[in-house]
């Protein structure tokens, strides 16, 4: 079963990924609200989530910053950025994330997309 870490700062979606993963056989790891917490939880995990869903407005420390850090960490990290910011997408694409969905988006193209990604076991 593939691991999921959400970062995302509103609860509301974050209940609701996390709901939705489960439901698709998808064990969620952890949640951060902002991607300082993203990082320390990032350091504290024993084995690393197979997909990083990471959201880009974000206090603290925003999803771009978050990513340039992860990925220095684990540069095999596979991060989804799910923003509505379109002007970062090429920022995004270009530090080596694994794709980027723009918001809105159906709870169905975000499962598609994991399986792209990440097989189910």
């Amino acid at each position: 079963m593939a691991s999921i870490f959400i970062v995302e700062d509103d609860k509301s979606i974050q209940t609701l990924y996390k709901k939705y993963l489960k439901l698709y056989g998808y064990n969620v790891l952890d949640t951060a609200n902002n991607g300082e917490e993203a990082i320390e939880k990032f350091k504290l995990f024993n084995k690393k989530p197979d997909i990083i869903l990471m959201d880009h407005r974000m206090p603290l420390k925003d999803g771009l910053t978050a990513t340039k850090e992860i990925l220095e960490l684990d540069t095999k990290s596979n991060i989804i950025f799910a923003s509505a910011d379109k002007k970062i997408k090429n920022e995004a694409l270009s530090m080596g994330i694994t794709g980027f969905l723009e918001k809105p988006f159906s709870l169905e193209i975000l499962i598609e997309y994991i399986n792209k990604v990440i097989p189910k076991d």
